[in-house]
């Protein structure tokens, strides 16, 4: 891999600090090297390839840390009447219309789309979450050797549940216990965790078994927590805990915790992520489509909690999730201060690959990972230091993305993939829709 300049108009080096005008980076295998003034960097680095970037900003790729690649085969799916609440959403649809009707040929349509999708929206890093107990066994070493062929760096898992049976349960921890095992071995852009979904599909003992398997392979554990007032409500029923409290008194809650919605939560909920380490990932707008509330983001925030910020693969345009995440907040506390456009920023770069335990990703400083994206700034008023992170979250989209790298590799550039044909992938996806589709009436 060769070296080379990038000289963007404006860099922003580290959400939410002040973008710097007309400096840029050396970047050789993969990794920065040098920051510098323009005329530095060319007088230092005379015999080198250089990527001119007027009117653009260099920026750290975005990190989509909580995502579905399979989600979007049920997009637009036919419903003869729209979920009433959170519980009916996953047990009259989602579930048995969508999850269990996933298959290898679904997940090779899907897969592909996503990551093409995904990159020309400047997302260089993401974390899968497979929920599809009948795609078992084998479903993440497919979706490893396609998302390889498309350079993302990515964090894949298989949501082990016990909705279906014990041995399915046990069949998903497996899943993603083999597949992390394997990856740390390989030390690639792609690697894994272990994956259960919630505290009302899985019991004590599969949470537990799960911890104890991430333990001993040293990776994190996801799992999805209070989307809505259903979970919370269950296990206060059950057993007089909410889902926070109930991991805090299983002895779990730590920064080995990653955990996904956290919409519904108390004030000692609050506290004991806080305290104990958890991480968390804001999904503003899948929040709404389920109708689950508004994530107490800037409450975890003020006491500094890592937060990342994730599509869910509701809506995949990565800016509008950061619009969401931008406006949401403001609405719901009535005060147009809140989550500061620099601070959305930050969620969707460092703070995600903070989030994913990603190493030296989301920040432009040598010795850090190219992962990188250029996006034009030709706006029709003016910008400056002052409001360029604003300017960019609310007036851009990934039209307005020039170039992807990660590690050092261009994905993606003046509106041309690297890799892949997005026709075919269109169509192929079209075709399993269809087949999902037809699956789910019948």
């Amino acid at each position: 891999m060769t070296a080379m300049l990038i000289l963007p108009e404006w860099m922003i080096t580290k959400a939410p600090l002040a973008p710097l005008r007309n400096w840029g980076v050396r970047i050789e295998d993969g990794i920065i090297t040098h920051l510098g003034s323009h005329e530095e960097l060319r007088q230092s680095h005379p015999d080198i390839d250089i990527l001119e970037a007027p009117n653009q900003v260099l920026s750290p790729g975005f990190v989509n840390a909580h995502t579905h690649l399979y989600g979007v085969l049920a997009h637009g799916i036919p419903l003869e009447k729209a979920p009433e609440g959170f519980w009916p959403f996953l047990s009259e649809f989602w579930w048995p219309m969508v999850e269990d009707r996933i298959d290898h040929q679904m997940l090779r349509s899907a897969i592909p789309w996503q990551c093409s999708q995904m990159i020309k929206s400047g997302v260089t890093s993401f974390y899968d979450c497979l929920e599809a107990p009948n795609s078992l066994p084998g479903c993440l070493k497919l979706e490893a050797e396609i998302v390889e062929h498309f350079g993302q760096r990515a964090i894949l898992s298989f949501e082990a549940t016990g909705r279906v049976s014990p041995e399915n349960a046990g069949m998903g921890l497996h899943e993603n216990v083999e597949f992390t095992r394997e990856r740390k071995r390989n030390d690639g852009l792609v690697q894994g965790l272990v994956c259960f979904h919630t505290t009302f599909t899985c019991d004590e003992k599969l949470i537990l078994r799960a911890f104890e398997l991430a333990a001993e392979l040293d990776c994190l554990v996801h799992m999805h927590c209070s989307e809505g007032t259903y979970e919370p409500e269950m296990m206060l029923k059950k057993n007089g805990k909410r889902p926070i409290e109930l991991y805090y008194e299983l002895g779990v809650a730590g920064e080995r915790m990653l955990a996904s919605q956290c919409v519904q939560l108390s004030p000692r909920e609050i506290n004991i992520i806080a305290e104990s380490g958890i991480r968390v990932v804001h999904m503003p707008l899948s929040n709404c489509e389920v109708g689950g509330g508004i994530a107490p983001i800037p409450q975890l925030l003020a006491q500094g909690v890592t937060v990342g910020l994730g599509s869910d693969s509701y809506i995949d345009n990565f800016f509008e999730v950061m619009r969401g995440a931008f406006l949401i907040h403001k609405a719901n506390r009535q005060d147009p201060r809140v989550m500061p456009a620099g601070q959305v920023w930050k969620l969707a770069t460092i703070g995600g690959a903070q989030a994913l335990k990603l190493k030296n990703v989301g920040c432009i400083q040598p010795g850090w990972q190219a992962d990188l994206q250029l996006i034009d700034v030709d706006f029709p008023t003016p910008c400056g230091e002052w409001n360029l992170y604003d300017q960019l979250i609310l007036y851009r989209n990934p039209q307005s993305v020039r170039m992807v790298m990660t590690a050092g590799r261009i994905l993606y550039q003046n509106g041309n993939l690297s890799y892949g044909d997005e026709v075919k992938m269109r169509n192929d996806l079209l075709v399993q829709a269809n087949r999902l589709w037809e699956k789910a009436q019948k």
